[in-house]
């Protein structure tokens, strides 16, 4: 077998030196004990293409090991060190010149390069850390966060993290600290942060709230020119939409009558095609915000579904409900339900609460032109759509209100794209958060959780944060006024499926959720306390007087649950009063889509779906396997491929397994799971999130009553979010694994 080497000539295949090279990839630290070399070795000599050019080979070899994932999960970090190797041998071996390479492209700040030139940050990157991710962190991270110049990839894993330790931070000193934590993956910063750290383009926020400007032509083109400059920034975006008039209500200018939402929508959709995140890195996305008592509300339900006349569809955007719990009150009742067009109901948008149910009940008794319906038609359609779809998003406008830290700035409208971001924001103001996530499985011990170091780390992403907020350039002046006015931050979490399975607790045990709660509380603490210290060093954020934290209230104050006696919170209450916040919001756990791929962790704190199944991202197709059910079953002895087998053929699940009955509840995937269990979680996390949360719900065949019975326990239980997406399973799989597609959104991947 020959094969076409570099200088295009013919060469000999020689299985010596693929030996070797593989050898030496498993025996680097930590080594694999699980690869069978000769086997590997056999399938890649099989499976090669005559005259096959070495340069396609590094990929041709990864992907074979890859392959082989279903018997050990080393198989994935043997590809992803194998092109790991591939990827050094084509850069350069110093960050400082890889930096002065990228900077004769025009493409980083000059800022920047004066810190790069200015201290000699090669002495301090660990070449050895490139080598700890898996095929689809490694393949993740070249598709989308490598810098490249016309040659192809120029940057190295190493270098994108000094990159941005060194952009965020103002000395040598904290760039290196901040290099360390992220390069061991303590926690990881946004996509945005990722991206754009260090560019002349320095956009680092995550997430975008908008209000749509006017109910007017002008206005709602303004809005547009404002979503595509944010959207070319890599900002995710969430638009609240029920000030537009709805279709056929009168217009006084042309004597002629509205077209109302949905065509608006349609343009609203072609931009998110056209004008994509950061320059064909991600497609746009814009989440949209509607009450259900706007007139069109119907018509933008039909929006994202599969039939029906392609001149009312708009199937780019997503759609949620922003909703007060009168309707909620309504349908459970099988009462009617009201209609209105924002002209003719102009307050209820920026009501909640009594307030809201007053004004409603007002406006159903003198508002001639209203449409009365039964509030459980409405809701059946809701539901409807979300079993075809998936969408839309529901979030409770009066919980989100409430138990606001921002309420003292007006009425909050909406939420972001994926549901965990809730922020005050106005035609003047667009709300904009900078987001990072805590990698769980970190803190975990064989003495335990490492309380005490997450303490220490939702500080230090705090600190980081902060910098974010001061760092990052705006794309729109009405961001830039809201952000350095309220400083809101967002810390999530990834792999919090992954702790309890490496404690070997169940998902739905009372073990679990007590973690759960410990877990998100002190990070809610470590977070207020840092906040605390910064504000005492440069002042609290602008807008704290009259917030709820400057009368003294914590999150879980305004859920009314008293927190553990873990940590001393009246200490802290008196230095937040007497000293302020730096941050008006804190804590909101977003979904973690490539920041978990790259890092190797489950996202956020879903459990998982599958302990076996294909991951689709946009570099390829890979099998994903639980590491820690392998783990498990190799200390047993019955990690076997009839186990294997039997795996497969249950889309993942062990339950038809012969494995132990505590075995079989630890990996219970989430479609063997009550969803009763997972908003119970959410219940206990929320006091201590002072934001929300992207809460996905699963249901394998969904019907309207259990949808409805999810959702209505969801909202007694107080949450923000009562649902991100709701996820279903195919009637029928082709192929004999869980298919797992990739998170819409990664705008919030932190």
């Amino acid at each position: 077998m020959y094969v076409i080497n570099r200088s295009g000539e013919e060469e000999l295949f020689d299985t010596t030196k693929l030996s070797t090279f593989i050898k030496r990839a498993v025996s680097f630290q930590p080594k694999l004990n699980t690869i069978d070399t000769s086997k590997l070795v056999s399938q890649v000599k099989t499976g090669l293409a005559s005259n096959m050019n070495t340069s396609d080979l590094i990929p041709f070899i990864s992907e074979t090991a890859a392959s082989l994932a279903t018997e050990s999960y080393e198989y994935g970090i043997l590809a992803g060190r194998l092109e790991m190797f591939d990827l050094h041998s084509n850069t350069l071996s110093s960050f400082t010149e890889t930096m002065k390479l990228l900077d004769k492209e025009h493409i980083l700040s000059k800022a920047f390069m004066e810190k790069v030139n200015q201290y000699n940050y090669d002495i301090h990157i660990k070449v050895n850390r490139d080598f700890q991710y898996d095929i689809i962190g490694i393949r993740t991270l070249k598709r989308s966060y490598l810098l490249k110049n016309k040659h192809g990839i120029v940057e190295r894993p190493q270098y994108l993290l000094m990159r941005v330790a060194v952009f965020l931070t103002d000395t040598p000193e904290e760039a290196i600290e901040l290099y360390n934590i992220i390069a061991d993956g303590w926690y990881t910063h946004a996509s945005p942060t990722l991206f754009n750290s260090g560019m002349k383009q320095h956009q680092l926020a995550s997430c975008f709230l908008m209000s749509m400007k006017d109910d007017s032509i002008e206005a709602i083109y303004e809005t547009l020119k404002s979503v595509a400059l944010i959207s070319k920034s890599a900002g995710g975006i969430g638009i609240d939409v029920s000030n537009i008039r709805a279709k056929g209500t009168r217009i006084n200018g042309t004597n002629g009558t509205s077209n109302g939402l949905v065509p608006m929508l349609r343009v609203f959709n072609t931009t998110a095609r056209y004008v994509d995140q950061g320059g064909n890195k991600r497609k746009g996305s814009f989440a949209i915000y509607i009450e259900p008592w706007h007139k069109d509300v119907q018509d933008v339900l039909k929006l994202k579904l599969n039939h029906g006349d392609e001149l009312a569809r708009a199937r780019d955007l997503f759609y949620a409900l922003w909703i007060p719990d009168l309707f909620m009150k309504r349908v459970e009742a099988d009462s009617h339900w009201t209609l209105f067009c924002p002209t003719e109901a102009p307050k209820l948008q920026d009501a909640y609460g009594d307030e809201f149910d007053r004004l409603y009940e007002e406006y159903e008794k003198t508002v001639t032109t209203a449409k009365r319906i039964k509030a459980r038609d409405l809701w059946m359609q809701v539901c409807t759509t979300q079993i075809e779809t998936g969408t839309p998003y529901l979030l409770y406008k009066d919980a989100c209100n409430k138990k606001s830290n921002q309420k003292n700035l007006g009425t909050i409208r909406g939420s972001n794209l994926c549901c965990e971001i809730v922020e005050y924001h106005d035609k003047d103001e667009t709300a904009a958060c900078t987001l990072a996530s805590i990698a769980l499985p970190k803190f975990v011990t064989q003495h335990g959780f490492n309380f005490d170091r997450l303490v220490e780390m939702a500080g230090i992403v705090t600190k980081n944060l902060n910098h974010v907020i001061d760092k990052t350039s705006y794309p729109v002046k009405e961001a830039l006024n809201s952000n350095l006015k309220h400083r809101p931050i967002a810390i999530g979490v990834q792999g919090l499926s992954d702790v309890f399975q490496m404690m070997g607790l169940p998902y739905d045990s009372k073990e679990a959720m007590d973690l759960n709660r410990n877990i998100f509380e002190t990070i809610y603490y470590g977070a207020v306390k840092t906040s605390i210290e910064l504000a005492k060093k440069y002042g609290a954020y602008e807008s704290f007087k009259g917030s709820p934290s400057s009368k003294g209230q914590f999150q879980f104050d305004l859920w009314n649950v008293t927190p553990t006696n873990r940590f001393n919170w009246d200490e802290l209450r008196k230095d937040m009063v007497q000293y302020g916040l730096r941050n008006s919001l804190l804590t909101g756990p977003m979904p973690t889509a490539s920041s978990a791929q790259i890092l190797g962790n489950t996202e956020s704190f879903e459990p998982r779906t599958s302990n076996l199944y294909v991951r689709r991202v946009l570099s390829g197709e890979f099998v994903i396997i639980n590491k820690y059910l392998q783990m498990t079953c190799m200390k047993s002895g019955e990690w076997t491929p009839k186990l294997i087998k039997q795996i497969i053929k249950d889309k993942g699940s062990i339950q038809n397994t012969d494995l132990s009955k505590e075995v079989k509840e630890v990996f219970k995937t989430t479609w063997e799971l009550s969803q009763k269990v997972l908003i119970d979680h959410a219940a206990l996390r929320g006091p201590y999130i002072d934001q929300s949360m992207s809460l996905n719900l699963y249901l394998s065949a969904p019907t309207h009553s259990q949808l409805t019975s999810m959702h209505f326990y969801a909202w007694k239980q107080g949450l923000k979010t009562g649902q991100y997406y709701l996820r279903t399973q195919p009637r029928a799989s082709p192929i004999q694994f869980t298919v797992e597609k990739e998170m819409d959104c990664e705008s919030c991947s932190a």
